[in-house]
């Protein structure tokens, strides 16, 4: 079983920056891949990024590519949401994902999730 809970977010202002953390605990791989989501009211959850563990690969969704970076520190087994230049548009529930393997890339499915964060950006 893998553990995975989120924190850091927040409310801000458009064009700030926030950090969200993902503590990760339990059984992982290096073969695991971390992913951010995030779930809009009235939407449908969408896809943020994701972080491949093995090779630190990288890849994001369009409407945040340039502006949000994910990141690992093996130190405090915590996964990072680096979220610069923050929109209206941003606000949501961000989610903390684990896929134990896909052969997608980024994976399609995930095994494990948080609890979310909530992230509101005003303008």
């Amino acid at each position: 079983q893998v553990q995975l809970v989120e924190s850091g977010g927040g409310l801000v202002q458009a064009g700030g920056s926030l950090r969200l953390s993902c503590a990760v605990s339990g059984r992982t791989s290096i073969w695991y891949v971390m992913g951010w989501f995030r779930q809009a009211p009235g939407k449908e959850r969408e896809f943020v990024g994701a972080y491949r563990l093995s090779d630190m690969s990288t890849a994001y969704a369009d409407s945040v590519k340039g502006r949000f970076t994910i990141s690992r520190d093996n130190a405090k087994s915590t996964v990072t949401l680096q979220m610069n230049t923050l929109k209206p548009e941003d606000t949501a529930v961000y989610y903390c994902a684990a896929s134990s393997g896909s052969i997608n890339w980024p994976p399609r499915e995930y095994d494990y999730w948080g609890q979310g964060t909530q992230v509101t950006v005003s303008s």
